[in-house]
């Protein structure tokens, strides 16, 4: 079986077929989706069409009831979280889920570890290099964060788990202007490090100009995955679909 070392080309995702259920409601309708190492991808719907659901479904928070989820070339279907994150999956989720009673710096320590391979590019000294409000933070409790601070140390949190791909839900939403550019440039940066990410957001424009792919749910279903290049030249398909 391949493992998906380095040197040869299995996606880091390979999804098939993936029907995912909240109770009876029936969320994915037989999703395929594919990342490959160092991509950038965009999930682009409109709200409850299952963006946030396919990235639950792939980190295992809902796994899915029929289809087949490998990641590096292995099945992971019946996987617990914990091994799936091992197997360099970061998840950053819309709600963040920073622990509310832990300092700054306890949050970002209790998530460091070697990645895939042992690897160890993300020490703290970078993540707040990267983050320098951070440093200016380490005292704090979680609970005394700002929304775009507490979103910084939910990126810091994924980067220092050394991850092969970060799966990015809601980026920039409710934070103001200027922290928004903040969050969009260090995604730029984590993608010229070469960590592969998929990304939900409303900032259709930025989504378009920072992602390699492009993929749009409607319902449930993939309807169209494209690079920027050619959605740009389709803005009917993102009129139809998303309404911008």
């Amino acid at each position: 079986m391949t493992t998906g070392s380095p040197g040869n080309n299995t996606p880091l995702i390979e999804a098939r077929g993936l029907h995912t259920f909240y109770g009876d409601s029936h969320i994915l309708h037989g999703i395929d989706i594919t990342i490959h190492k160092s991509e950038t991808v965009s999930l682009i719907g409109r709200n409850g069409m299952g963006k946030t659901t396919t990235l639950r479904t792939l980190i295992g928070l809902a796994p899915p009831r029929q289809g087949t989820i490998k990641v590096h070339g292995r099945d992971i279907k019946k996987s617990k979280v914990h091994k799936i994150v091992h197997q360099g999956i970061a998840y950053v989720p819309d709600d963040r889920g920073i622990f509310p009673n832990l300092s700054l710096y306890e949050n970002l320590i209790m998530a460091a570890r070697s990645g895939p391979n042992g690897r160890d590019d993300w020490p703290l000294s970078r993540v707040l290099d990267l983050f320098p409000r951070l440093k200016e933070r380490m005292g704090h409790m979680g609970n005394q964060l700002s929304g775009g601070e507490q979103q910084m140390l939910t990126i810091g949190r994924a980067l220092m788990t050394n991850p092969d791909l970060i799966l990015l839900d809601e980026a920039t939403e409710g934070l103001a202007p200027k922290l928004r550019k903040i969050i969009w440039a260090v995604i730029k940066q984590i993608k010229k490090a070469g960590i592969a990410t998929v990304i939900v957001d409303k900032d259709i424009k930025t989504l378009l100009e920072i992602s390699d792919r492009n993929i749009i749910i409607e319902k449930g279903k993939i309807i169209y995955d494209g690079d920027s290049e050619k959605l740009i030249k389709e803005p009917e398909i993102l009129k139809k679909y998303v309404g911008v």
